[in-house]
């Protein structure tokens, strides 16, 4: 399931153009209209993953690769509202949205999560599940996006954004 992730800071019309798009065309509203703007130039509204999103979020959350999540680290990568990626048919792409209160209590656990933490959380991923050998080489990967996000998510949080998080597959 792992492929490119990307976070986006969005404000409130932003969010209500994607919400009025019918759902089998979001991933191209997207592609044609947030994506083309935001990879035009650097912007601290923009955040790319790479790959580590999987295991980022497998380790936040305990393992499993699955949308929603109560927890505020489930936010930082498939917690909130499933705009696309959830239903038959979607396996594609995936959109998922944060609403900005959301988006400030996740960034504060994030801030809480110490290296060590997440460490032990990595390692505590099931190996059978992941598909990729657990290592110190993807653990320093994932941790070193999950550290550099840390600014786009103050970024958000300061400016009361929504975030999206999308993933191509």
């Amino acid at each position: 399931m792992s492929c490119l992730g990307v976070l986006f800071a969005l404000n409130k019309w932003q969010v209500d153009a994607l919400r009025a798009v019918p759902r089998p065309g979001l991933p191209d509203t997207i592609a044609a209209t947030i994506e083309e703007d935001f990879f035009d130039r650097h912007r601290e509204d923009l955040c790319q993953l790479d790959k580590s999103w999987d295991a980022m979020h497998r380790a936040l959350t305990g393992g499993a690769l699955r949308f929603g999540g109560s927890r505020p680290l489930s936010g930082v990568i498939l917690g909130g509202e499933v705009l696309y990626g959830n239903r038959t048919g979607e396996e594609d792409y995936i959109a998922v949205l944060k609403h900005p209160d959301k988006v400030r209590k996740t960034l504060e656990a994030m801030e809480k999560l110490t290296e060590e933490a997440l460490r032990k959380r990595y390692f505590a991923i099931p190996a059978e599940d992941y598909g990729y050998p657990l290592s110190a080489e993807d653990f320093k990967y994932t941790y070193n996006y999950f550290r550099s996000s840390l600014p786009f998510w103050r970024w958000a949080a300061a400016r009361g954004r929504y975030v999206l998080f999308t993933a191509d597959q």
